[in-house]
């Protein structure tokens, strides 16, 4: 085996991503933590994003993006 393929095996890839979501109220786009910890809100309206739910967020917008 490569050096390379070794590295892949013992560092696991984080399951976490930053998602880029529109508001359904007032259409601004918002890049946010898929794994937030706190209520997301939109800056421009105070509409709720996303919701913490102890692990992964609920996510209440449309999601346009994924970052990985």
């Amino acid at each position: 085996m490569k050096e390379e393929e070794i590295y892949r095996k013992i560092i696991p890839k984080p399951t976490s991503r930053f998602l880029k979501v529109v508001c359904s109220k007032c259409k601004n786009e918002q890049i946010i933590f898929n794994k937030a910890a706190m209520l997301v809100k939109c800056l421009v309206c105070g509409n709720i994003l996303a919701e913490p739910t102890g692990g992964k967020a609920k996510i209440k917008a449309k999601v346009i993006q994924v970052f990985d």
